[in-house]
């Protein structure tokens, strides 16, 4: 973050969509891991011999992983003050 951004403004923080994002899909990834493991292997079977609900929530945990890295490396700089605008163009 640059001197110039950390004057005219503050991090979006906890508010930035991406991190609410990056929360739920990691929730259901941890659900999915969790079910993927101790799934029977008839239900593995069914689905092609592919355990899908693991494979699934690694996805969904590596995506939030990625949005979190995101946010941490392009925060979204939200103003101090709103804008003034030009009555001209009004």
């Amino acid at each position: 973050m640059t001197a110039e951004t950390r004057r005219s403004g503050h991090r979006a923080g906890a508010f930035d969509v991406r991190s609410v994002i990056a929360l739920l899909f990691a929730i259901y990834g941890v659900v999915l891991t969790i079910v993927g493991l101790v799934q029977s292997p008839a239900a593995t079977e069914k689905a092609a011999g592919i355990n899908i609900n693991l494979w699934s929530g690694i996805g969904m945990i590596v995506f939030a992983l990625i949005f979190v890295v995101w946010t941490k490396l392009r925060p979204i700089v939200v103003p101090d003050e709103p804008e003034e605008s030009d009555p001209a163009q009004q």
